[in-house]
């Protein structure tokens, strides 16, 4: 999925790239997008404990809470709280989610991240260079008054944003291969200025050889870029899924 948006000379790319466990029907990994009522868009990225039909299940259900939230206007950390609650309450602490908010605030002109994930967000920006937001972080659903980490960024041309599932994160484990994510993504910067799209489907690329062709879990990548308004205001949103 690849999404382009035209903020005041900015154009703001979203892409992400993301396949299922090997030899598994459904994927436990879920993406939903919203425009946000006060203006500006929000991505959610929702990974359900274990893989298959389940994780799916559980993925679907803390997805939707936190859109119709989104959708009523709600700030992104009562949104995840919100979504903990539900999944706590509905399933009594016993299965867990991971759940990634990446929203474009165009009230505030800025990006929040809410992580309720473990695998750190990665951002690039041009006055702080690269980073990782790895403060400890736990999924939602399992541990009563469990909170999202939440980071504010200024809208800045140059910013990119990478977040990403576990199953990234753990490419190339049954081979003894450890995916050094953020080397990755430094080497991917180096070839010129990446596109929001190349940069998730690279990096997806790579955890897939590192599995050997058979991912081993479910695998999704997200990706943010603002760059300089080149186009014009038509904006766009285009979908590819193979069946």
């Amino acid at each position: 999925m690849r999404w382009n948006s035209q903020v005041h000379g900015m154009e703001i790319q979203v892409a992400a790239a993301k396949v299922g466990k090997w030899a598994t029907r459904e994927s436990g990994d879920t993406l939903e997008m919203i425009e946000r009522p006060q203006g500006g868009f929000s991505f959610v990225l929702v990974d359900g404990q274990r893989s298959g039909r389940a994780a799916k299940a559980i993925s679907n259900l803390v997805a939707r809470k936190a859109v119709s939230e989104l959708a009523e206007g709600v700030r992104d950390g009562a949104v995840a709280r919100a979504a903990h609650d539900y999944l706590y309450a509905y399933k009594g602490g016993k299965v867990s989610a991971t759940l990634n908010i990446l929203s474009v605030d165009l009230i505030s002109h800025t990006l929040v991240l809410s992580r309720n994930n473990p695998c750190p967000i990665i951002v690039i920006t041009p006055s702080e260079g690269f980073r990782l937001l790895d403060e400890p972080s736990e999924p939602v659903g399992q541990r009563r008054g469990t909170k999202p980490q939440i980071t504010e960024l200024e809208l800045i041309i140059g910013t990119t944003v990478v977040v990403y599932t576990d199953g990234l994160e753990s490419a190339g484990a049954r081979s003894s291969n450890v995916f050094d994510i953020p080397a990755a993504v430094r080497e991917l910067m180096d070839t010129g200025q990446p596109s929001a799209q190349q940069l998730a489907e690279g990096l997806l690329q790579r955890a897939i050889t590192l599995d050997e062709g058979r991912p081993q879990d479910d695998t999704s990548v997200l990706v943010l870029r603002i760059g300089d308004r080149t186009g014009d205001d038509v904006r766009r949103l285009v979908l590819q899924v193979p069946l």
